[in-house]
């Protein structure tokens, strides 16, 4: 019998340790610019690592001190973790199935269209009011745009980059369909006629302003947010695939604990 405690405790430990993975995620998506600036994703997925942690431990404690009501209060909170792990990985796939980018006559970058993303994300970035202003003094305070100086030094060079983010394409330039001419990969004069479209009008050659009010540069956001949540995603659903294999062991060693404790009780003369 004490083997087979020690065993469900060895279970649950692997089980705790199976929470790091989805904190070091929620931890990574942190440090990125754009991520933190919008903050949807990290929290929720740290504070799930944690609550695995949390009942992972528990279990461990249970097993190893034989406290049965511990170790069921466990194998049903582990259930309802799992459950949510799998459910998040599910949300996050479904949320960014929907991808942009499109490719632009001689330019080896790509621009994005805001319409082309699902509207749960688009929505996000409007609500509650006010939020996108938030957002884009967020992203300007970064060094997002002032990087691109000090790496393109001619039109060229600019125009060429293949390596440039989604992010940087949407909010550090005017879109090319704006017929702006470039000086600098942050600076460009304005075309004479008058700029129908809204993102054409809303470039600013201010480093607070760029294009950070424009739609390319919410589309380009949530590609950059698509990229880094399903690197996030895939550690969710290997993590929820393995907590479940886990979970299941941890079952089965828990009935035959109990089931070797009744024998015992009976070889014992308990009725």
């Amino acid at each position: 019998m004490a083997l087979n405690y020690m065993g469900v405790a060895a279970i649950n430990f692997v089980a705790a340790l199976l929470s790091i993975p989805v904190i070091a995620a929620g931890i990574w998506l942190s440090t990125q610019p754009d991520n933190a600036c919008v903050q949807i994703l990290q929290w929720p997925v740290v504070a799930l690592g944690v609550a695995v942690l949390a009942v992972g431990l528990a279990g461990f404690v249970g097993a190893f001190w034989r406290l049965p009501c511990l170790l069921l209060a466990y194998l049903v909170a582990m259930l309802v973790l799992v459950a949510a792990v799998a459910c998040l990985a599910i949300f996050v796939f479904a949320v960014t199935a929907a991808s942009s980018g499109r490719p632009v006559p001689s330019r080896a970058f790509h621009e994005y269209d805001l319409d082309d993303y699902s509207g749960w994300l688009r929505a996000r970035l409007e609500s509650p009011p006010g939020r996108w202003d938030r957002i884009r003094t967020c992203l300007a305070a970064t060094p997002t745009c002032s990087d691109l100086n000090q790496t393109y030094a001619t039109a060229q060079a600019f125009f060429m980059a293949a390596g440039l983010s989604p992010l940087q394409s949407g909010c550090c330039k005017p879109p090319t369909r704006c017929g702006y001419t470039f000086v600098t990969p942050t600076y460009w004069i304005s075309p004479i006629s008058e700029a129908a479209d809204p993102d054409c009008a809303a470039w600013s050659n201010e480093q607070a302003k760029f294009c950070y009010s424009c739609a390319s540069c919410k589309a380009g956001l949530l590609q950059n947010l698509r990229r880094e949540w399903r690197r996030a995603d895939l550690i969710l659903a290997v993590d929820a695939a393995a907590l479940l294999a886990v979970y299941a062991m941890g079952c089965y060693a828990f009935r035959t604990a109990k089931t070797d404790d009744l024998f015992r009780r009976y070889r014992q003369g308990y009725t």
